[in-house]
């Protein structure tokens, strides 16, 4: 996690059952930097999950997998939160803390959106493009493109922005949502898939806009502060 404090806005990190698992992880000599390791391994089985959900004709079955990845998900998020709260709450920062802050986070997204992608695979072709395979790549690309620009703006001494409308929290509880949906698609009148794929158009636009809306803050930024400079 990064030795800084300039980081989301997030309420649950000032609650008690949050500083009571920090303190948790702190007795257990864990450090910020094996808990952001620890979030991929959550998202790796989670796009796991979501990929062999696609892949087996046992309802029963389908359902767990998607509801083990929907889990993953809030469990993915929680370590997000807990490796700054050791961090800075608890002074375990380290040198390389900013590395392990942000590269475990864009693995997962790709994991959790390539994955999902990969699991309406055959349901929309258009010759050999798979359109939900394609989906999901773009919504991981442009996922890690919001974190790209607003690391860059940071670099560039604008700031951290974390605006939305989907920052990465938000991303993911919206594929959460839209994996708790599929698992209903099997008693629903359309084939299983659809609801995952129109949740990856949701994240692939959101993003798009979110990325946007933090280029243009940027932007901004560093055109007021050329006016400021004298001439």
């Amino acid at each position: 996690m990064s030795q800084g404090t300039d980081r989301r806005a997030i309420p649950q990190r000032s609650s008690r059952w949050a500083a009571k698992a920090a303190d948790l992880l702190a007795a257990a000599k864990l450090t910020p930097n094996q808990i952001s390791v620890g979030s991929v391994l959550f998202a790796a089985i989670g796009a796991a999950a979501l990929i062999w959900s696609a892949h087996t004709e046992d309802e029963p079955g389908r359902a767990v997998l998607l509801a083990v990845a929907a889990l993953c998900i809030p469990l993915r998020l929680l370590l997000n939160m807990l490796d700054g709260m050791l961090a800075v709450e608890k002074g375990m920062s380290s040198p390389v803390g900013d590395i392990y802050n942000e590269l475990p986070d864009r693995i997962s997204d790709v994991l959790f959106l390539g994955a999902a992608g990969l699991a309406t695979a055959g349901l929309v072709t258009a010759g050999r493009v798979d359109l939900g395979v394609v989906l999901g790549f773009l919504a991981a690309t442009l996922a890690v493109l919001t974190a790209y620009i607003r690391s860059l703006g940071a670099a560039l001494g604008t700031g951290n922005f974390f605006d939305g409308p989907l920052a990465k929290p938000h991303r993911m509880w919206v594929l959460m949502v839209g994996i708790l949906g599929a698992i209903a698609e099997p008693w629903l009148p359309w084939t299983p898939g659809w609801v995952l794929l129109c949740t990856l158009t949701l994240i692939a636009l959101g993003s798009l806009f979110t990325c946007m809306r933090r280029l243009r803050r940027v932007s901004a930024v560093l055109r007021a502060r050329a006016r400021d400079v004298p001439s």
